[in-house]
């Protein structure tokens, strides 16, 4: 039987980064993810967020593809916010998302940065932030 354990810390937002994710609610959505992704044998190490995005931390398993498990986390997740009618209007999720791998090493930090989430908002922007995230792991932008 093969070992594998890849990190990737993968991040979304709503439709058009529209600030759904009250605080009151934010957290039932983030559980309600959690146990759904135990159920489809996703395995969520840490999720958080804010207003308008999700930060997961996620072990991919050995018959997973990031695309895959992004559309299943997703799209059963939209559906379960409106069923639950938390907004008065139709809930979705923007359709791209970052995902970028994780060593061992980079764990901690990773993890606290994504458990800090409200306090590192009141500081940046999720703009801001998604500039950081591209320049800290190297990415380069097109246009």
């Amino acid at each position: 039987m093969p070992y594998i354990k890849i990190w990737i810390h993968t991040v979304w937002s709503t439709y058009n980064r529209k600030p759904f994710l009250e605080k009151d609610f934010r957290g039932e959505i983030f559980n309600h993810i959690k146990e759904n992704s135990i159920k489809k044998g996703i395995y969520i190490d840490h999720i958080n967020g804010y207003l308008d995005h999700v930060h997961c931390l996620i072990s991919l398993g050995l018959d997973q593809n990031i695309a895959a498990l992004m559309q299943l986390v997703k799209g059963e997740s939209s559906h379960w916010i409106n069923q639950q009618k938390y907004l008065k209007t139709k809930f979705s999720w923007q359709e791209e998302y970052f995902a970028v791998s994780i060593g061992e090493s980079q764990l901690g930090m990773v993890r606290k940065y994504i458990q800090n989430q409200e306090e590192h908002h009141s500081k940046a922007s999720f703009q801001q932030e998604y500039d950081e995230l591209i320049s800290r792991y190297g990415f380069k932008t097109i246009g």
